[in-house]
């Protein structure tokens, strides 16, 4: 009996969803983490203080101006990015130790959180960005979310324009016109990201194996 082959195995990816405020990346991140088991959310730090609904060590780690500077300058943060006067991280640790454990990784950051990425693990990230319907539909979003001043509701509309204008840096773009379409349009890039035939680790050495073993069949 000839010995068992050992399966492709992959690494694992950084999904990473931007948009502009309101567009709807934090909705479909959390639909991706609530549905489903095999992606983890790469969970942020920030200056920025808490809204009621959010708790810490789960939407973020939620750090002083101080801390944040410490993490940064030691060289602990994968990319980092100062909005709206907040400063936010991703911790690298974490995420080098979950694409190594064949981990898909989801972020939900904006283009400059999302480029830095990119740059530093490019054969490892896979960038969605996702677009509101329409100009208006996005204000009624934001003015809606009533969580925020209206200094930064004029901030995040004015900045919109600008978050808008890096689509092209994406992989993929995604029309946000209805959550249930836009949600299934992103589980099937998931699908087709792991079968991509560059993120299958093993598979010259497992297809020659095939080979192997098939020109040595017959009568």
């Amino acid at each position: 009996m000839s010995d068992a082959v050992v399966s492709p195995f992959r690494r694992g990816f950084c999904l990473i969803l931007s948009s502009p405020s309101g567009a709807g990346k934090t909705t479909l991140a959390r639909l991706l983490l609530e549905s489903r088991t095999d992606v983890i959310h790469s969970i942020s730090v920030t200056t920025r203080q808490p809204r009621p609904q959010e708790a810490e060590g789960i939407d973020y780690f939620f750090v002083s101006q101080d801390k944040f500077e410490a993490l940064r300058e030691r060289g602990e943060l994968l990319e980092w990015a100062e909005v709206f006067g907040n400063l936010y991280g991703t911790p690298a640790a974490p995420v080098r130790q979950a694409l190594a454990q064949e981990k898909d990784i989801v972020f939900d950051i904006d283009w400059q959180g999302a480029a830095s990425i990119a740059a530093l693990l490019p054969n490892d990230t896979v960038r969605v960005f996702i677009l509101p319907p329409s100009a208006e539909e996005l204000s009624r979003r934001i003015y809606a979310r009533g969580a925020d001043t209206v200094e930064v509701i004029e901030a995040r509309l004015k900045a919109a324009a600008v978050e808008v204008s890096h689509w092209a840096e994406y992989d993929y773009v995604l029309v946000n016109r209805d959550v249930a379409e836009s949600f299934a349009a992103l589980q099937a890039i998931i699908v087709a990201e792991r079968h991509r035939r560059q993120r299958q680790h093993g598979l010259a050495e497992f297809v020659s194996n095939l080979a192997a073993g098939g020109s040595n069949t017959g009568a």
